[in-house]
C-alpha cells in the first residue's frame, strides 16, 4: 500500500532520524548530512550553503515502499535539478522528472503538488537553489537578460518552470560537483564555479526557448487548494466515490468551477481521475495473495464485474483474472 505523507509529516520524520555516519565521506565544516527515515528507506542528503543566497545539495536515496509527498502551495526560489539516476513522478503540475528531463524553476509561488516515489529505485539528484535577488544582481543589464528575468522572477505571482533536456555536458558538470576533488575553501570555490557554469547553461536554454515555460494556471490560490482537497477525497474514497455535485459541495466550489479547474490544474476530468485511481488500486489489490476479482471490484466501487473487467483491460491490457494470476500489465 502506498504511504502518503504531507510536508509537515516528512519534515518531522527527518528531524527525528539521527544523521548518518560520515563513513568514507570527508565533510567540510560548511556541509551537513541528513538521513532518510529508516521506516521509509535508506540514504542521505548532503547540503551546503556555498555563499549567501546559493545552496547546493546531493541526494542519494532508495525507498522500501512506494510513497507520496503532498506539498502545499509555497514560496519558491530559483531551482535547478539534475537527476543522475531515478525519477520523481507527478500526475500534474510537473512532468515526470529524471533521465534527460531536467528541472529549472523560476521564483514565485509554487502551487501544491504530489510527488511520487517508487520502491527499490535509487534516486540520485544534484539540486541547486538560488535567491531571486542574487540572480537579479547578475542579470540587470541587457534587453535579452531583462526578458529572461521576467520569466524567472515572479514575486507574488505563480512561478514558471522549464524542463530543459539534460545534455552530456550538464550531466558531466553535475557529476564533477558530486565528486569534487578538493577540500575546505578550495572545494567551496570549485563548487561555486560549477554551479554558476550550470546556471549559465540553463539561462542560455531559457533565452533560446522563452515559449517553453510552464506557468501555473491562472486560478486563485484558494481555488487551487480546494481542487487539491477534492483530489484527496477522490483518492481516499475509492469504494464509494462522491458524485460531482456532492464533491463540489464538500470542497466549497460550484460543480462548473470544479470541472473546469480540475481539468486546468490536473490535466484530466474529475471522473477520469477517479477511475484512474480506482483502477490503480485494483491492480495493486489483485497482486496481493488471497484476493478474488469480485472482492477487489467491490473494494474499488465497481458493482458490475463485466464492466470492471472491460475498463481494467482497457487500462492495463490484461483482464483482472490474468492480473490475479500474476501476468504483467501491457502498458
Amino acid at each position: 500500500m502506498t504511504l502518503i505523507l504531507n510536508q509537515a509529516d516528512w519534515d518531522e520524520l527527518c528531524q527525528q532520524t539521527p544523521p548518518p555516519e560520515a563513513g568514507n565521506r570527508v565533510l567540510d565544516a560548511f556541509e551537513s548530512l541528513t538521513s532518510v527515515p529508516e521506516s521509509i528507506g535508506q540514504g542521505y542528503s548532503r547540503s551546503m550553503e556555498l555563499l549567501p543566497g546559493v545552496w547546493l545539495s546531493f541526494t542519494d536515496q532508495e525507498f522500501h515502499q512506494d510513497w507520496m509527498l503532498q506539498a502545499p502551495a509555497h514560496d519558491h526560489p530559483i531551482q535547478i535539478g539534475i537527476f543522475l539516476s531515478g525519477y520523481i513522478y507527478f500526475d500534474a503540475v510537473h512532468p515526470n522528472l529524471g533521465g534527460t528531463c531536467g528541472y529549472f524553476s523560476g521564483s514565485g509561488i509554487s502551487p501544491a503538488y504530489v510527488e511520487k516515489h517508487r520502491k527499490g529505485q535509487r534516486l540520485t539528484v544534484v539540486d541547486i537553489q538560488i535567491l531571486p535577488e542574487l540572480l537579479e544582481s547578475f542579470l540587470m543589464d541587457g534587453q535579452c537578460r531583462s526578458d529572461v528575468l521576467k520569466l524567472l522572477v515572479k514575486g507574488e505571482d505563480w512561478k514558471g518552470s522549464f524542463y530543459p533536456t539534460v545534455t552530456a555536458k550538464m550531466r558531466s558538470l553535475a557529476q564533477q560537483m558530486w565528486n569534487a576533488p578538493y577540500f575546505g575553501a578550495v572545494k567551496r570555490m570549485y563548487l561555486q564555479a560549477k554551479v554558476f557554469e550550470l546556471l549559465a547553461m540553463q539561462l542560455d536554454w531559457v533565452a533560446s526557448n522563452p515559449g517553453q515555460s510552464r506557468i501555473s494556471p491562472g486560478l486563485k490560490l484558494d481555488t487551487i487548494n480546494r481542487l487539491h482537497h477534492a483530489k484527496e477525497i477522490l483518492s481516499h474514497q475509492l469504494e464509494n466515490p462522491p458524485s460531482l455535485i456532492d464533491l463540489a459541495q464538500q470542497v466549497g466550489l460550484s460543480d462548473r468551477t470544479l470541472q473546469r479547474g480540475f481539468r486546468e490544474l490536473f490535466g484530466t476530468t474529475v471522473v477520469g481521475y477517479s477511475m484512474q485511481q480506482r483502477l490503480n488500486r485494483a491492480e495493486q489489490l489483485l497482486r496481493e495473495p488471497s484476493r478474488t476479482v469480485a472482492e477487489v471490484a467491490r473494494l474499488v466501487g465497481y458493482g458490475h464485474l463485466s464492466y470492471f473487467a472491460t475498463v481494467f483491460k482497457r487500462q492495463f491490457g490484461i483482464t483482472p483474472s490474468e492480473c490475479l494470476a500474476g501476468k504483467k500489465a501491457v502498458l
